[in-house]
C-alpha cells in the first residue's frame, strides 16, 4: 500500500518513534497525541478495516496493546488511567485506513472525552434489544 502512512513507517520510508516491533505487530508514538505517551499499535500486514484483519492478528494486537498500556502506566508520563480506542470506518472517526489501536494515558482534566448523542439518554425497550440481538446472532452464524 504505497499511500498508507503506516505501511510507509513499517517499510522504513517514513519516520516513527517505535516502542515495540515484532513479526505481526508494531507499536509507535502517535505524532498528534491526545496526551504524551499516546501509542498506536498496528498489524504489520495492511488491513484497512477490522473485517480485513486476520482474527489471530487482531487478538495479538489487543494483547500487545495490553502490554503497552501497562508500560505507559510505568513510563513516568502523566497517567491516571488508560483508554484503548479503535475507529473502524470513516463515520467512526477512522482517518488512516490501516487498522490501528490507540493506547493513550488519561488524567483528570485532560480535556479529552466522548460526546454522546441526544438519544443516548433514552433506553430502548427490551423487545427492541432482543430483536436486534437475534439479527446479530443470525449474522454471526453465516
Amino acid at each position: 500500500m504505497q499511500d498508507c502512512i503506516f505501511c510507509q513507517i513499517l517499510q522504513g520510508r517514513a519516520e516513527a518513534s517505535i516502542v515495540y516491533a515484532e513479526e505481526k505487530v508494531t507499536a509507535f508514538m502517535d505524532i498528534q497525541p491526545v496526551n504524551l505517551g499516546h501509542v498506536l499499535v498496528i498489524p504489520n500486514a495492511h488491513a484497512a478495516y477490522l473485517a480485513d484483519l486476520e482474527q489471530d492478528t487482531g487478538a495479538h494486537l489487543f494483547r500487545v496493546a495490553m502490554e503497552v498500556s501497562q508500560a505507559v502506566r510505568g513510563a513516568g508520563v502523566r497517567c491516571e488511567g488508560v483508554n484503548l480506542f479503535l475507529a473502524d470506518g470513516e463515520v467512526a472517526g477512522q482517518e488512516v485506513f490501516h487498522v490501528h489501536l490507540h493506547v493513550f494515558p488519561r488524567f483528570k482534566g485532560d480535556g479529552f472525552g466522548l460526546k454522546f448523542g441526544p438519544s443516548y439518554a433514552v433506553r430502548p425497550p427490551r423487545e427492541t434489544l432482543n430483536k436486534i440481538a437475534e439479527r446479530i446472532k443470525a449474522a454471526l452464524r453465516r
